[in-house]
């Protein structure tokens, strides 16, 4: 039975609503707008509305609306998919850990206005959003009967591509955890060079903190990017029957690719805003493909419990 067209469509709007959220933080961060409206919170600049509209007022501002108006839309998702679907094992728990992540990274928003925080809190701000998006964009692909499709209830993985996809997605969140740190401690530019801090000498060490912030999160990307195109390699070779296995690796290593493209060209264009904006797209799309990964592990090990 098809789910309701509404719901679909909703599920749709509430998904393209986080994504706005988490690029929003991402130009927030970008702009230096963070404190566009004061030391106001959740008002701006003294008042519910601003009366003086200024770049960065308009930033923050919107960005703070979107939260709240998204904030509203998840809510109702959870309820709906709660009733409609509560049926279906993961439904009730990725609507907790939507809300309650959203929530997290809200008042981690506000703090920071407030009171403001240290760069290495900070840096956690974009990563709590981006497992509440992770878990809109898995119950959007419920609601669509993605897994149907890919005949997903009956997928079954190998202890080695559960292991490495269990694995390759905590690692992740440090590598995600790592590219905010470069972005609040301001090394975004500190090394000119790309894929050495300073290709004339490709073996000297960082010389400074924030070089080590920058060339250590470089380190980090090369690992995931072999590591995902080894799981890949691993994934065509041995699940060409499995669809939902075999395209979902293919697409994560295209998404790994366009990930560390946009990583170079931010700093060979110095820090093109657009390119940056991408940057957070490809590596927000990425977390969340590997979260549905996750639950297929946990759909195989229950497939091979019922056998």
């Amino acid at each position: 039975m098809q789910h309701n067209r509404f719901l679909k469509w909703f599920a749709v709007a509430a998904t393209v609503g986080m994504l706005l959220i988490l690029l929003g933080g991402a130009l927030v961060t970008k702009t230096d707008s963070g404190l566009g409206c004061g030391r106001n919170w959740p008002d701006c600049n003294g008042s519910l509305i601003p009366k003086e509209i200024t770049p960065e007022v308009l930033i923050e501002f919107s960005h703070r609306l979107v939260t709240g108006v998204v904030s509203i839309s998840i809510l109702v998702l959870t309820v709906w998919t709660w009733r409609k679907l509560g049926h279906i094992r993961e439904v009730k728990l990725l609507g907790f850990l939507a809300m309650f992540f959203l929530i997290a990274q809200a008042l981690i928003g506000a703090a920071q206005v407030l009171w403001g925080q240290g760069d290495f809190i900070l840096a956690l701000h974009f990563g709590i959003s981006l497992i509440s998006f992770a878990a809109v964009l898995l119950l959007s692909m419920i609601v669509f009967e993605v897994d149907r499709k890919f005949d997903a209830d009956n997928v079954f993985m190998g202890k080695k591509l559960r292991w490495h996809t269990i694995a390759v997605t905590i690692y992740s969140y440090l590598v995600v955890y790592t590219g905010a740190l470069v972005r609040h401690t301001d090394s975004s530019l500190i090394c000119p060079d790309w894929p050495f801090c300073y290709n004339e000498s490709p073996l000297a060490l960082p010389n400074n903190m924030y070089e080590w912030v920058q060339m250590g999160h470089r380190l980090a990307v090369l690992i995931i990017f072999i590591w995902i195109a080894y799981i890949t390699w691993h994934a065509v070779k041995e699940y060409k029957n499995q669809r939902v296995i075999y395209y979902g690796w293919i697409i994560a290593f295209t998404i790994v690719v366009l990930q560390v493209v946009a990583g170079m060209l931010v700093v060979l264009t110095r820090l093109n805003l657009t390119v940056a904006l991408l940057h957070s797209l490809f590596i927000s799309l990425l977390f969340g493909l590997l979260c549905y990964m996750i639950m297929l592990v946990a759909r195989s090990n229950y497939n091979e419990k019922k056998k």
